[in-house]
């Protein structure tokens, strides 16, 4: 029971941190886009440091802040780079979610371990002591079945969990290509001329 109680532990602390961080507000502010692209054009986006604040500003703002940065070198370099930033955020997106599926995967076998275990020690008591008390030996089978319902309680909700914030990601990651996107776009087109 207790690496059972470990993981519900670690589901829990893992969901609330996945729930702070995965808001799609911290991820793909709305309106950072075209405040890029105003800052752009009257020409405030033009030194280190407000790139810096820029990258430091959210996970869009580090992509963005990527191309703007290699924009210069031509559209496929600009490409290049917002995808090499991207990688590096999905990355930090999917923090902890091969632990939530795996704890999803482990906490059944934990518990079905612990009944296994427990079947072990009412046989080993039927062997010395007899079948004479049908009642202990129900009561033994049934404590022995209490770690596969601890796994599976865990599990279930640790699946789910895992799923949501798999497909949150997902989404995260085609808003952020989209915003890249609609950059590259705009600062490759003739509306945009670079100082």
């Amino acid at each position: 029971m207790w690496p059972i109680l470990l993981c519900s532990i670690m589901v829990v602390a893992i969901s609330i941190e996945r729930f702070l961080t995965l808001r799609s507000e911290r991820i793909v502010p709305t309106g950072q886009l075209a405040g890029v692209w105003t800052q752009l054009l009257s020409k405030e986006l033009d030194n280190s440091e407000q790139l810096a604040k820029l990258r430091d500003s959210s996970p869009l703002g580090y992509i963005l802040a990527a191309g703007i940065s290699n924009a210069g070198h031509g559209r496929d370099v600009m490409k290049d780079s917002i995808e090499e930033s991207a990688g590096q955020v999905v990355h930090s997106l999917e923090r902890f979610l091969a632990i939530l599926g795996s704890i999803s995967n482990t906490a059944p076998l934990l518990g079905l371990l612990g009944t296994v275990l427990g079947m072990i020690q009412v046989f080993a008591d039927i062997m010395l002591y007899g079948t004479g008390d049908a009642s202990q030996l129900a009561g033994g089978i049934s404590q022995a079945l209490i770690t596969t319902a601890a796994g599976l309680t865990v599990a279930i909700p640790a699946m789910l969990l895992h799923r949501y914030f798999e497909r949150h990601v997902e989404s995260l990651v085609v808003s952020l290509e989209g915003q890249a996107i609609k950059l590259v776009d705009a600062m490759h087109s003739d509306l945009y001329q670079p100082s």
